[in-house]
């Protein structure tokens, strides 16, 4: 089989508990499940995309764009305690299947990240291939009020503790060291690594892109709110 560049996938199963059948959710006039097709069908470096998927309706929505491979997702990968590592060695297997060929590279772009932008995926997609690596993610900056040092668990007695003993060291934000988490707009990966791993991470060889502006990852009805002015700020000055 033919090496054939970029494959993504989406995952996008339909069991949400918190926003049922969040993927379909309208944001900005359009559903988070369109805008990432739509982001991934317009990068060039990405040879075919694939929606990974165990709802009908999320199903029927992807049909309505040509060149999508739907890929019916297994139940045993359907659970919200299922990581992203399998869901997305089973489509990348069955892509590669029904589409006779054998990927260098296989992006995640997740639907709950609708501020994702063309050049996010990009540049993941480069950094991958000009550093050898194994992974490269997109992440945010961490606010400091949110850092790990300042973080507290209470117990059930309503106790309290630190997340993390060195935080009794920290008295001036200048001593802590800038954080920063995944923002799900983009996870570029060596095809091999993830087909040999059970996780999307990789000592020692994954690097980051930290994205530029508020990317709001999709939770909430709160989440979607804000994800909506802030499209339709970004739409209004293009």
């Amino acid at each position: 089989m033919a090496k054939n560049g970029v494959l993504a996938v989406i995952p996008a199963r339909g069991g949400s508990k918190g926003i049922p059948l969040k993927n379909l959710r309208t944001v900005a006039g359009k559903t988070l499940l369109a805008r990432t097709i739509e982001v991934a069908q317009a990068i060039p470096e990405i040879s075919d995309v694939c929606v990974s998927t165990d709802h009908a309706e999320i199903k029927a929505a992807a049909e309505d764009y040509d060149d999508v491979l739907i890929i019916d997702r297994p139940d045993d990968l359907s659970g919200d305690r299922v990581s992203d590592c399998p869901v997305l060695q089973h489509a990348t297997l069955e892509a590669e299947t029904s589409n006779n060929t054998t990927y260098d590279i296989v992006v995640m772009l997740q639907v709950t990240s609708p501020l994702r932008t063309v050049d996010d995926v990009r540049l993941s997609i480069e950094r991958l291939i000009d550093t050898g690596c194994d992974a490269v993610w997109t992440v945010s900056p961490t606010e400091l009020h949110y850092h790990p040092h300042k973080q507290l668990i209470v117990d059930e007695d309503s106790s309290m503790r630190l997340f993390d003993d060195a935080g009794l060291q920290i008295v001036a934000r200048q001593q802590l060291t800038p954080v920063y988490h995944r923002n799900g707009c983009s996870c570029a990966m060596k095809r091999d690594f993830l087909m040999r791993s059970d996780g999307l991470y990789s000592p020692g060889s994954s690097q980051a892109i930290i994205s530029e502006g508020e990317r709001v990852n999709i939770d909430t009805e709160e989440n979607l709110e804000r994800a909506h002015e802030l499209l339709k700020l970004r739409e209004s000055v293009q």
